[in-house]
């Protein structure tokens, strides 16, 4: 039986939602290794929309984070409450600023951040059976809320960002943006993407490396 993965997005875009070319690039490695995969988003509004020519807040206007995955999953979706540890055999969360404004509120609220109580829920099923967890670019920041404390991430060499993951009870692993980050104990992989890529050639080799590594984890 095909394995099978699931993908949490957060929207479609890298300033209000999921970074579209790490999502992209998660998708065509499980493609191209023959893993079967499935899109999830919460149905909840976004917390804010960009203007992604100006990185400016379009005031006034309102947007449903699954409706805007749907743009990224080619309407292929469902709704983040219907994810179940179960039908998966492992679980990538893409990165983007919707990560840390629509999954959690990283964004505004630093280390007392909140993560989605839905995400919680769906990743719990993951943790508690051991099945593998990827997390890419903004979205390791999460761990220490979601899974718990002690566990090796990174998010590249950021010094607020990991100051605030060590202050969550979380351990950061300085790492270059074509390598990643094993956890074997907690069976989780990160990865620093466009944290630190200025090519999306760069994002795709760490990328890469962490679809490998979660699909050689689900053997």
């Amino acid at each position: 039986m095909t394995k099978q993965v699931a993908v949490v997005l957060a929207g479609c875009g890298v300033f209000d939602g999921s970074e579209i070319y790490e999502t992209t690039l998660t998708l065509l490695r499980l493609d191209q290794l023959g893993i079967g995969y499935r899109c999830f988003a919460p149905d909840i509004e976004q917390h804010h929309v960009i203007n992604h020519l100006n990185q400016e807040v379009v005031e006034g206007e309102r947007r449903n984070v699954l409706q805007e995955s749907a743009r990224l999953a080619r309407g292929e979706i469902s709704p983040l409450s219907e994810l179940l540890a179960d039908d998966f055999d492992a679980v990538i969360v893409p990165g983007g600023f919707g990560v840390a404004k629509n999954l959690s509120d990283f964004a505004s609220a630093s280390d007392s951040m909140q993560v989605l109580e839905a995400l919680k829920e769906a990743l719990a099923g993951f943790r508690e059976e051991a099945k593998p967890i990827g997390l890419m670019c903004i979205a390791p920041v999460m761990v220490p809320r979601l899974l718990g404390d002690g566990i090796a991430v990174t998010i590249g060499n950021d010094p607020a960002v990991s100051g605030a993951i060590s202050a969550m009870g979380g351990l950061h692993r300085s790492c270059s943006v074509e390598d990643i980050v094993v956890d074997l104990e907690h069976r989780v992989v990160t990865t620093p993407a466009y944290m630190l890529a200025t090519r999306i050639s760069e994002a795709a080799t760490g990328i890469f490396k962490l679809v490998d590594r979660i699909d050689e984890m689900m053997k």
